[in-house]
């Protein structure tokens, strides 16, 4: 279909909601008005009772395409993310092999070219030797360079300080961190490694071995290089209070060259939760005690600037493995704007905000090319909602490859009913479309 008329519509957008027509042609949001009944097309939608909203951005998505195939793939994973509402992903470079190259880079656009249900794009991979791999990439292609400022799931450590004075001082481009201090993280695993040889772990022995200190001290050194070489720095999944000390809320985003991010499970668990979940929930940086309140008032004063996921699947028999040897990581994205309309329906957050932190915020922050908003002109990426459809997460409409989910059994209150991608409906109330439409993102650079 070429045409579409959504009618009636609660639409949510740059911070105001008020019923509104949409007409798309050819992809593009070609009109939006108070009454297009007339305008002909080939389909209407009556969105009586539903609220429209740009679809949400994840600037940070573990797909694990190519090399760990096993866990997940770009097919699976992205018809995951558009059942769930997301439209655009920015994947990771710690796959197999690492995307260090320029040439290894570009067979990850190829894989989603062919298999993406969503819009896509793929971070650069920084390493302690690949410099001049790194100052090739296309500012206007490729959504940024990471470096992982602590060992995760793929072992790209960065810690050469002439390297990082090097790319943080000559990169053009957004540097994207996972901020994590090696030294304090490797200590604290020696320490409780020791203590408990002959002992039950404490549940929360995440949290004590991936602290606060160790987060505060690589956010503190990657802002302090920034600020010292004028760098473009997005600090991903913001987990600690101290932290928001960090990040400047007196200007608008647009001027900021220091950003942030805080992702869905760490506004969601606690560290108690360990009790419950135990390795299903083990992730970089851990869940830790008593954050969650002071990330969600940190979201809403503007310390934080995105909500994001950091999807990262793992098998169940992965994280069914001993502390020791269970992976980090867990996967989200197809019910993270259901946790955080949820929230909304608990009064903790407005839908302007949501709509603001995760489709606004990462389009203005990573300077995407007509996206992320709904505005005549920009590419159709939209979501229609039902605020009053409660559903459970189950088993058999789980869509990740690797088959679970840590919100299995939870109903959430809200539905996404229908998610378009540049300009297409590719899901209609639980049925896919038989084409996919997503596309490489582009960046106005």
């Amino acid at each position: 279909m070429n045409t579409y008329l959504i009618l009636n519509a609660k639409v949510i957008n740059e911070g105001i909601i008020e019923e509104k027509d949409v007409f798309i042609k050819n992809g593009i949001i070609e009109k939006i008005s108070s009454d297009l009944s007339y305008v002909p097309a080939d389909r209407v939608i009556d969105a009586k009772g539903l609220f429209l909203m740009p679809g949400v951005i994840d600037d940070q998505v573990h797909f694990r395409e190519p090399g760990l195939t096993h866990k997940a793939n770009i097919e699976t994973e992205s018809k995951a993310a558009l059942a769930g509402g997301t439209t655009s992903f920015m994947e990771m470079p710690n796959t197999v092999p690492n995307a260090l190259t320029q040439e290894l880079l570009e067979d990850k656009y190829q894989i989603a070219a062919n298999t993406s249900w969503t819009n896509y794009s793929f971070f650069m991979g920084g390493s302690n030797d690949n410099y001049e791999e790194t100052m090739k990439t296309d500012l206007k292609k490729v959504c940024g360079l990471k470096l992982f400022m602590g060992s995760s799931t793929g072992n790209m450590l960065v810690d050469n300080e002439t390297t990082l004075e090097n790319i943080f001082s000559n990169f053009p481009g957004l540097i994207a961190t996972h901020c994590e201090d090696e030294a304090t993280v490797k200590h604290n695993l020696e320490f409780y490694k020791n203590k408990y040889q002959n002992e039950e772990l404490p549940y929360d022995i995440h949290a004590l071995i991936r602290n606060e200190d160790a987060c505060y001290l690589s956010s503190s050194m990657a802002t302090g290089l920034a600020k010292k070489h004028n760098t473009r720095l997005h600090i991903l999944h913001i987990s600690t209070s101290k932290e928001l000390e960090l990040f400047d809320n007196t200007m608008p985003l647009k001027d900021k060259k220091i950003t942030s991010e805080v992702c869905v499970h760490h506004l969601y668990f606690d560290a108690e939760d360990y009790k419950t979940f135990g390795n299903k929930i083990k992730c970089n940086p851990a869940i830790k005690h008593n954050h969650r309140e002071n990330l969600m008032e940190g979201l809403l004063n503007d310390k934080l600037d995105i909500i994001a996921t950091d999807h990262a699947p793992h098998t169940i028999e992965e994280k069914s493995k001993d502390y020791w040897n269970a992976p980090s990581g867990l996967p989200l994205i197809q019910s993270s704007l259901q946790v955080m309309l949820d929230f909304n329906a608990k009064g903790k957050i407005s839908l302007e905000k949501i709509v603001e932190k995760m489709c606004h915020a990462p389009a203005e922050c990573f300077k995407i090319e007509k996206r992320g908003y709904i505005r005549e002109g920009y590419w159709a990426d939209l979501v229609l909602v039902n605020l009053n459809a409660p559903n459970t997460v189950s088993k058999e409409n789980i869509l990740y490859k690797a088959g679970w989910s840590p919100f299995e059994g939870i109903t959430f209150g809200a539905k996404i009913e229908k998610t378009f991608i540049s300009g297409q409906l590719l899901f209609d109330n639980g049925i896919f479309a038989k084409q996919k439409s997503g596309q490489r993102l582009l960046f106005n650079r």
